[in-house]
């Protein structure tokens, strides 16, 4: 069974600075660290891969520093690790994300699952998994929370929605993203950190997966930033209330309708 987890790094800060021309997240020599929901990708992709036996591969777009993200996906037991790097890639949006993934994916050849994290922190679009399964023409289930059933020919999983859940059954090849009810990551020993940073990650570039050059970066994505700006300021003001129970309870019932929060 041939896995691919899509990872993203993201910025480890909510002070990320954002390029005044292209109004996009500045990652180069910002702090970074493996998007919370990949860790339930690459966690789910690795007990599938212990069950049912084949390879992990963790494929990543983004600047030379991204490898420090696979590198986690190698130590949590991923089997080996690609990375999209090439100023061609930058300003990618969600749309020509999911083409240049599609069109990784497609390289590797003979994958029979993808799965994602439901959606990376630094944009929650969620729309980057979806745009895989698309562009490759998978059959696909999104918020999944638990797997119930796997074989040679497909993947059982439960997916979660408003109203509850639904069990659904997928042919292979599919694609799934995984919210964080899924699993309990794993967290890596010595030895496999260790050997994850020895590991060889290629990088491949647009001629590497063929990619039509006017599908990636930022001339060709659709979505275009026009603004962006900080959220207002809180103001953190506590107020501490004394007396006896009944008397706190009435004071905070009190406050909190002058403060319309009730």
């Amino acid at each position: 069974m041939k896995i691919v987890v899509c990872i993203k790094q993201v910025p480890a800060t909510s002070d990320a600075s954002i390029d005044p021309v292209t109004k996009r997240i500045v990652r180069e020599g910002s702090k970074a660290m493996l998007n919370p929901f990949d860790l339930y990708a690459v966690e789910e992709a690795v007990r599938l891969r212990e069950q049912a036996g084949g390879e992990v591969i963790a494929l990543s777009m983004g600047p030379e520093s991204a490898k420090n993200a696979l590198v986690e996906a190698l130590s949590m037991g991923a089997d080996r690790a690609v990375l999209l790097s090439d100023r061609a890639f930058g300003g990618s949006d969600t749309w020509a994300t999911s083409y240049a993934l599609a069109r990784a994916i497609d390289t590797l050849g003979g994958v029979d699952l993808v799965i994602c994290g439901k959606q990376a922190v630094d944009g929650d679009t969620a729309q980057v998994g979806a745009g895989i399964a698309a562009k490759l023409d998978l059959l696909q289930a999104a918020n999944v929370g638990k797997t119930e059933a796997l074989d040679a020919d497909g993947i059982t999983v439960r997916r979660m929605h408003e109203r509850g859940w639904d069990v659904v059954r997928l042919r292979f090849p599919a694609l799934i993203t995984v919210l964080k009810d899924i699993n309990a990551p794993r967290v890596p020993t010595l030895r496999a950190a260790r050997a994850a940073r020895r590991a060889e990650i290629p990088v491949w570039h647009p001629a590497d997966i063929g990619a039509d050059p006017g599908r990636i970066g930022l001339r060709a994505s659709p979505t275009q930033v026009v603004r962006t700006a900080p959220p207002a300021a809180r103001s953190a003001v506590t107020t501490r209330i004394a007396g006896a129970p009944a008397e706190v309870a009435g004071e905070l019932v009190r406050e909190l309708l002058a403060r319309k929060l009730l």
